[in-house]
């Protein structure tokens, strides 16, 4: 016997309205949704908020432990016998020779041989230091009688030979005139250097000619050695 089924119950004959009642309630929905208007919550104002304040800085302090105290320990026990060792090894004794020589005993010592230092005499030597003064031809004595001697001579050389009319022909003002002569005595007693000073040329010249007139002396010596002695011989005389 074949079963039938009613046509009511088929579901399937009702597919297409279900279909529509779908798009129907999704279309209401949609527009629903963008019909709908929606507000920005508003806040109060809370503050600001200081964390810093609320948050404590946090300090660990950290102490040391106290030493534990020492745990008695008993002492090692002690011997029962002292037990004295003898060291077999002899000891080297090391003996410090001294270094003194005796008086008995020679010393050698090396000659020394001093080296001569030759001394730098200076060549040139001023007539007032000078240890041997020059000698004038005609001066003997000791070295003061000498030195008094050539300055004697050099003062009457120059009164003989200086041409006084020459000082009153050059117009110079009156009164006291004077003349320095310089000039050295060589290591062979020649006359050298010549050089002068004077208020007027010609009288230069006349200084320096009665220079060239001294004669040869015997030169004076410094350590035993001839040297150069410089010798200032001043010249004063009267314009009338």
């Amino acid at each position: 016997m074949e079963i039938k089924k009613n046509p009511k119950s088929n579901l399937e004959n009702y597919s297409k309205l279900f279909m529509q009642l779908g798009l129907v309630l999704a279309l209401f929905i949609t527009y629903v949704a963008i019909e709908n208007k929606t507000y920005d919550k508003e806040y109060g104002d809370l503050g600001m908020v200081n964390m810093a304040s609320d948050v404590e800085e946090e300090t660990i302090e950290i102490q040391p432990e106290a030493p534990k105290p020492p745990q008695n320990t008993p002492p090692p026990p002690a011997p029962e016998k002292i037990e004295v060792v003898k060291d077999e090894k002899e000891v080297e004794e090391t003996v410090i020779e001294s270094t003194e020589t005796d008086e008995s005993e020679a010393v050698k010592v090396e000659e020394i041989q001093e080296a001569e230092v030759e001394e730098d005499i200076v060549e040139d030597v001023p007539f007032s230091i000078i240890e041997d003064v020059p000698v004038f031809p005609g001066c003997t004595g000791t070295k003061a009688q000498k030195k008094a001697c050539l300055n004697d001579m050099m003062n009457k050389h120059v009164q003989r030979y200086f041409d006084a009319d020459l000082a009153n022909e050059l117009g110079l003002s009156p009164g006291k005139k004077r003349i320095y002569l310089v000039f050295k005595i060589g290591k062979t007693g020649e006359i050298e250097d010549i050089t002068a000073r004077a208020p007027h040329p010609r009288l230069k010249q006349e200084a320096i000619r009665i220079a060239k007139k001294l004669p040869k002396m015997e030169p004076g010596k410094q350590r035993g050695r001839a040297v150069r002695v410089g010798y200032t011989l001043p010249i004063t005389f009267n314009v009338e």
